[in-house]
């Protein structure tokens, strides 16, 4: 069980280890429409935390892992994402201007989780407390991140999910 003082990210859209709900995949959505992204949010930020970063990623997929989303700058102010928060962080304003959303694997930044060719894989959402914000330039991808991060994590916090 985790301990209330734990760095940790949930979501009221999943429980851990829980079903990620159609409406966020392909599966949910009709051609014409756009995919969410779920609500995330994160509790007990290390100090010293000058950014965050979310890496979602399909641990079963064919091509493993395959990554649906790739979040950066994500300012430690915040306290979590809104549901359907990809691609609209300018929208938003504020601190969330600031965020820079990466490639997924389809090459394209913002949330997507194709149609999957049957259930049960496992999808992994991993935030990074960084102690600096990542320059990575305009395109952004998960290796990319994995690199920059490296000797700058605080601390990590994963959701698991199951589709």
């Amino acid at each position: 069980m985790a301990s209330h003082d734990e760095f940790r990210l949930v979501s009221s859209a999943i429980a851990h280890e829980g079903k990620l709900p159609r409406k966020f995949t392909a599966e949910g959505q009709g051609a014409s429409k756009k995919m969410s992204s779920p609500p995330l949010e994160w509790h007990n930020v290390p100090d010293g935390t000058k950014s965050l970063a979310i890496v979602v990623q399909d641990l079963d997929s064919d091509v493993i892992p395959w990554t649906a989303w790739v979040v950066i700058n994500i300012p430690p102010s915040l306290k979590g994402l809104p549901e359907g928060f990809s691609c609209k962080g300018e929208e938003l304003g504020g601190d969330y201007a600031e965020i820079q959303e990466g490639n997924n694997d389809q090459k394209v930044p913002g949330w997507c989780v194709p149609m999957l060719p049957e259930p049960g894989h496992r999808f992994e959402f991993k935030l990074y407390a960084l102690d600096d914000l990542m320059h990575l330039g305009n395109k952004v991808t998960k290796e990319k991140l994995i690199d920059a991060v490296e000797g700058h994590v605080l601390g990590e916090a994963v959701l698991l999910s199951i589709f």
